[in-house]
């Protein structure tokens, strides 16, 4: 059993030539509205990949907030563990590059009240899920209490910011991106090199992710796993597919490299899939495309 607790932010997503520079209009191409915040989507991803999960957050009384359970609802979460408040709940506007790249906003809104001390842990308990865009206090009090019942503790780090030693005490497999592992280790450093500098602060694991160019493991020893060969119509969310699949299969017994190859199979299915099509993405659909790469 897999418990995600994190944000909920219903995205609009806009197709747009490039980012626009300050004091810049630029023409944008579509829009349209998806469930997302990396804790949602995290969940659903892993619910996907045929995880039992449960989302732990916090949503507002406004009509976003109705769009995000459903959300939850139809990716097979469990939202009982999803508070309701007053006021917005969390959103974003992501701008998506022809490319495959994109920037993002968001507003936290609700995300930022939740309240550690009313989230129960399930039983069976595997993994929790964290991430960075709710309050670092509600990460490190879930995950006292989730080492404390025998769980392990996955931090993706993102959007990077400082973080107490007291948390990264707790962390059985920190995750981050390139960018992240630059913020959080020092500028310079090579991702392997980074890789080895935060397992330092970490008493597990450590990945760096470099979408196109694979990832670094550091579990003791320092190894690269390359990626799937794709076109990518879009790399938004990859990182939380990639995260919610590598849990689904961490929760099924996979070992970490194992599981972290999983993961990048399911990354490279959904940035390669039009938006309206990554619903569909199956277990099945990624031990299928890793079978392909032997």
């Amino acid at each position: 059993m897999i418990l995600v607790a994190g944000s909920l932010h219903l995205d609009l997503i806009i197709d747009t030539p490039h980012l626009p520079r300050e004091d810049e209009t630029v023409a944008g191409r579509s829009v349209s509205r998806a469930f997302g915040g990396k804790g949602g989507n995290q969940a659903v991803a892993a619910a996907r990949m045929e995880a039992r999960v449960a989302m732990a957050g916090r949503v507002g009384d406004d009509g976003f907030a109705a769009e995000l359970l459903a959300g939850l609802d139809r990716g097979g979460v469990d939202a009982t563990r999803v508070q309701r408040g007053l006021g917005a709940s969390g959103m974003s506007v992501a701008l998506t590059l022809p490319g495959g790249g994109y920037g993002a906003v968001i507003v936290s809104a609700a995300n930022l009240d939740i309240d550690a001390s009313a989230i129960d842990l399930p039983e069976g308990l595997t993994w929790l899920l964290l991430q960075n865009e709710v309050p670092e206090a509600v990460n490190l009090a879930l995950a006292r209490r989730a080492r404390m019942a025998g769980a392990r503790v996955c931090l993706n780090a993102a959007p990077a910011r400082p973080m107490a030693t007291d948390l990264l005490a707790q962390v059985d497999l920190l995750v981050v991106n390139r960018v992240e592992a630059a913020d959080l280790a020092g500028p310079g450093l090579a991702p392997q090199d980074a890789a080895a500098a935060l397992a330092a602060r970490v008493p597990g694991a450590v990945i760096v992710t470099l979408g196109e160019g694979g990832l670094w493991l550091f579990d003791g020893a320092v190894r690269h796993l390359a990626a799937h060969p794709v076109t990518v119509v879009s790399a938004h969310g990859a990182g939380d597919m990639f995260v919610g699949a590598m849990a689904a299969a961490l929760d099924a017994g996979e070992p970490l490299h194992a599981a972290a190859g999983f993961g990048q199979a399911a990354a490279a299915l959904h940035v390669s899939a039009p938006v309206d099509r990554r619903p569909a993405i199956t277990a099945g659909a990624v031990r299928a495309r890793m079978a392909q790469s032997r």
